[in-house]
């Protein structure tokens, strides 16, 4: 089966990883994802159903408009990737206008067209919820016509709520799986922490997901996988799961300021009776 690329660029996204993840999820009707974010796993998995959340309400309007009007949400967007929407003056322009309407088609249109246009496809808001990712000076900024497509073909077996993932894992029954990828965990302590989506997500609420997710497989009967950075930490906090480390390729410069990937930890958490 081809892979499938999600149609946002997304920090943390999961292409690179997608077949390990596939491995290592458990067979189920439905795939429940309470952190969806671009959509990999998702896309690349076949069940007969999936609930997909995240907090960000802008991502699911638009994951819920192109699932209701593909047409005309992709012909919309294509007339955005053009040169003349290529400099900043112009980009600055549709981010204040993004950052000043409650529409949520322009909103959407906009969340494209800035993860596309914006510096490295980041996501990010301030204090006030407003987006303030720089331009990001691309020669031709790519239009993901097919993957806008195959997103929203898929789309038909999704429903896709705005939530955090308390309220995800309480709307999953026996007979699905959950796949969470939250915000990764800090190499360090000491490293800085503080902005997720507009909300900091911290080290007491990576332990209460750990929680959350060891109460699910045990009490309702229902298989978790977390994905994670592999240090103490999290080692610590998915004590109760069956471990499975990945190993990311390394790629090592010559000044070792390179990007120096740490592993990649699976915890799956098992119903007592699948053992």
């Amino acid at each position: 089966m081809k892979k499938q690329r999600a149609f946002l660029k997304w920090a943390g996204g999961k292409y690179g990883l997608v077949e390990d993840i596939q491995r290592h999820l458990p067979e189920a009707r439905k795939l429940v994802e309470p952190f969806v974010g671009a959509g990999s796993v998702f896309l690349n998995t076949d069940y007969d159903q999936y609930l997909l959340a995240d907090i960000n309400p802008d991502l699911i309007n638009l994951y819920n408009l192109l699932k209701e009007n593909p047409q005309e949400y992709i012909s919309e967007a294509k007339r955005w990737f053009c040169p003349e929407n290529n400099r900043k003056e112009a980009y600055l322009d549709v981010r204040a206008q993004f950052n000043a309407t409650d529409d949520v088609m322009y909103r959407s249109l906009a969340f494209l067209y800035m993860n596309r246009f914006g510096f490295n496809g980041l996501c990010r808001y301030n204090k006030k919820g407003g987006f303030n990712v720089p331009f990001g000076s691309y020669k031709k900024p790519y239009f993901p016509e097919a993957e806008l497509e195959f997103f929203a073909e898929k789309a038909k077996k999704a429903t896709f709520v705005c939530e955090g993932y308390n309220e995800t894992f309480k709307r999953a029954r026996k007979g699905s799986v959950v796949y969470c990828d939250p915000p990764y965990a800090p190499l360090s302590t000491t490293a800085n922490f503080t902005s997720y989506a507009g909300n900091g997500f911290s080290l007491d609420d990576q332990a209460a997901l750990a929680d959350v997710a060891e109460r699910a497989a045990v009490e309702r009967g229902i298989p978790v996988l977390i994905s994670n950075h592999d240090t103490t930490l999290t080692r610590r906090l998915y004590h109760g799961a069956e471990l499975n480390v990945v190993k990311v390729k390394r790629t090592i410069s010559r000044n070792g300021a390179g990007r120096n990937k740490v592993d990649e930890l699976l915890a799956l958490f098992r119903p007592a009776d699948s053992e």
